[in-house]
């Protein structure tokens, strides 16, 4: 079953009004008809299924023949806080998290980042990022749609955690000792908590940048002996996350 995504305001009692570019990607690309049976999500945690009724040439209308019940997201809010990465990683960075839940991925300005955006660029990419996301977010039927943010300097970011007073503060950090530390953050993980996952980008973290982390009450953990690279590394950790949360231990 195809997914879409629409505002809650084109939800309209038993109807869905779908417009923009999936209108043209159900005519003509997916090349959809009357009758036809598709997931529609509100981007705020609403999931219908549906009938799709007319399709004219900047407009589809839906029937809503069904309220799904079904949680299809994780009980808590995951922030990764990922490092700018060369070339294209940073899109499957972003397509990956979001389909292990992430509930937004910010992109932050490290000193050992090689990667620098001006503002031009950024607005670009940003816009080419959420694309990814929302795509993501169809194929893995999320039911909320994550949010690429603009980009952030580290100490930003470690202010933007301190005033939302996140729960749970992580970033791996190829110095930080054993792999008790990591136990000890996963076994406090539980339901309703937002979560914060800072990882660096190819070069690591500066040791300045972690005792700035210490101040605002982030964990330096270990992922294990292994030298991870920064789209291996909050990928681990975030599926790590998702199984606690799903129950699996």
């Amino acid at each position: 079953m195809h997914h879409f995504f629409v505002r809650p305001s084109q939800v309209e009692g038993s109807l869905v009004q779908i417009t923009g570019p999936d209108v043209n990607h159900m005519k003509h690309v997916l090349r959809m008809k009357p009758g036809e049976q598709v997931l529609i999500s509100d981007g705020e945690g609403h999931d219908y299924t549906c009938l799709v009724k007319s399709l004219e040439n900047d407009l589809v209308e839906a029937e809503i023949t069904a309220v799904n019940e079904e949680e299809r997201e994780l009980s808590s809010g995951i922030w990764l806080f990922q490092g700018l990465p060369k070339s294209d990683k940073m899109e499957l960075i972003i397509q990956k998290a979001v389909e292990l839940g992430a509930a937004a991925v910010v992109p932050v300005a490290t000193k050992n980042a090689v990667v620098k955006l001006d503002k031009k660029k950024e607005e670009a990419k940003r816009r080419r990022w959420q694309a990814i996301a929302e795509s993501a977010a169809k194929q893995s039927k999320r039911s909320r749609m994550p949010e690429v943010m603009e980009l952030m300097s580290l100490t930003e970011a470690f202010a933007y955690i301190k005033e939302r007073d996140f729960e749970v503060r992580l970033i791996p950090y190829e110095n930080a000792e054993g792999m008790e530390g990591a136990g000890r953050a996963l076994e406090r993980i539980g339901p309703g908590q937002d979560i914060a996952v800072f990882i660096g980008p190819e070069g690591g973290f500066d040791e300045k940048e972690i005792e700035t982390a210490l101040e605002y009450g982030v964990s330096p953990i270990s992922l294990g002996k292994r030298i991870l690279r920064t789209e291996t590394a909050g990928l681990a950790l975030l599926s790590v996350i998702m199984m606690k949360l799903e129950g699996a231990f």
